[in-house]
């Protein structure tokens, strides 16, 4: 198969159920503590960098970078370290993390300053500083990302505001209350990387947010690409080849083609952290689904056990059938609701037992419809079909291994098969050299 997957289309036309997008963001009181996961990122887990009975300031770190993918874990609360204990994190790993009482008084730590900014190594410097890492669910430490080893072939910013998961309202909230900060953020990415243009792909349902953006554009080079509604449009390789008309080979990355992808919230917590110098603490999120009494969209500070944050939306109006880190395509499942909040949360969804039932699957009957949406054009049901018979030379041949685990397959299947978690299983099983 050719290095390059020449498709046609195609994705889902999924509800999108944005019923908080005309809500403002409320800011959450203080929770009784913060649970502080030390991997809340892709690459190497922080190590925490205070013990049982320390006290913190608002800003202060508490978990190192441990390598150079990885990101510094800051406190959003003023208090004492209660203690270091191991959770569950969303996929099931064990994690260390750092437990904080607050004090109710939220002193900011003496170290917090907006950094000074000369040139683009004092800028990379600054990032990693903030612990951003990407806030649109990936966790990529963003320092990494502004740090391609190709920085002269880069000539195009892309923006992430598509937002193509049902229900979730964010990253819309984001460019509706946070434009300046957006702006800010783009200008000194264009600037301290040397980037001519950047285009801000947004989907069409968020009417208010394009238009919010296209008044407020005050620079060259910057504009604003209205997305067709169309699940998943928001995935980074689809984005790309919509706002810019080029396509990242495979195996590739955006870099390969000239493009730095980053989600809106991100750029505009960059342009924040500029002028404040407050690091990432806090995080905008949907709280929504079918049994939610009061659906917000919340910021709220990161570490925040969900039990409370569902609390200050009012709890539960029935008994929950699932309750989701994310969107209901691509969501990880939160097992036990005293999990905290993470820096790429966007969403908590809580749904009852009766939308959160899956149908017996049946029977593949040869449709191709999975084939047809799939947005890399991959063939679903034969990658299914060679991971159940272990094989492992075919699954390379069908490019197993590019599947982004949207859940567009599993979505449009008649049979209602259970694609998506079958070809992430295959993804495994290629890694481990054919053993499942």
């Amino acid at each position: 198969m050719s290095k390059f997957l020449k498709r046609s289309a195609q994705g889902a036309g999924v509800p999108h159920e944005k019923r908080t997008s005309n809500l403002e963001t409320v800011v959450m009181p203080l929770p009784s503590k913060i649970v502080l996961s030390m991997g809340q990122h892709i690459g190497a887990p922080a190590a925490p960098a205070v013990a049982k009975g320390d006290q913190v300031y608002v800003g202060t770190v508490v978990g190192k970078a441990g390598g150079f993918v990885s990101s510094d874990i800051h406190s959003g609360v003023s208090g004492t370290v209660d203690s270091i204990v191991t959770i569950t994190a969303p996929n099931g790993a064990a994690q260390t993390a750092v437990v904080i009482i607050p004090d109710g008084e939220q002193k900011v730590d003496p170290a917090v300053a907006p950094p000074v900014v000369t040139d683009l190594k004092s800028f990379q410097d600054a990032i990693r500083a903030s612990g951003l890492v990407g806030l649109g669910g990936a966790g990529f430490p963003t320092a990494v990302k502004l740090a391609p080893k190709n920085l002269d072939e880069i000539d195009t910013l892309v923006i992430n505001g598509a937002e193509c998961e049902p229900y979730i309202t964010s990253d819309n909230r984001c460019l509706i209350e946070d434009t300046h900060f957006i702006l800010g953020g783009i200008k000194a990415v264009m600037k301290y990387l040397d980037i001519k243009k950047c285009v801000i792909g947004i989907e069409g349902n968020k009417p208010q947010a394009i238009a919010k953006m296209k008044d407020a554009i005050d620079m060259p080079g910057v504009e604003v690409k209205e997305l067709p509604c169309r699940y998943p449009q928001g995935a980074e390789k689809v984005l790309i080849e919509n706002c810019t008309g080029r396509e990242v080979p495979f195996p590739g990355l955006p870099s390969d083609v000239g493009v730095i992808v980053m989600n809106v919230t991100s750029v505009a917590f960059v342009g924040k952290y500029l002028e404040t110098g407050m690091p990432l603490v806090t995080k905008r999120l949907t709280v929504d689904g079918d049994i939610v009494k009061e659906p917000k969209n919340v910021e709220v500070i990161i570490g925040t056990p969900v039990q409370e944050l569902l609390d200050f939306c009012g709890g539960f109006t029935d008994e929950p059938g699932k309750v989701l880190y994310g969107g209901p395509m691509m969501g990880n499942c939160i097992a036990d609701l005293s999990q905290p909040v993470l820096k790429n949360n966007n969403a908590v969804l809580a749904f009852s037992k009766k939308w959160a039932h899956i149908p017996k699957a049946t029977n593949c009957i040869h449709c191709g419809r999975c084939t047809n949406a799939c947005p890399l054009g991959l063939s679903a049901k034969e990658i299914v079909q060679a991971y159940n018979d272990g094989n492992v030379e075919l699954l390379q041949q069908l490019n197993a291994d590019l599947c982004m685990s949207c859940g567009t397959c599993s979505f449009v299947c008649p049979a209602k098969r259970p694609l998506a978690p079958s070809i992430a299983l295959a993804k495994i099983m290629m890694k481990n050299g054919g053993k499942k």
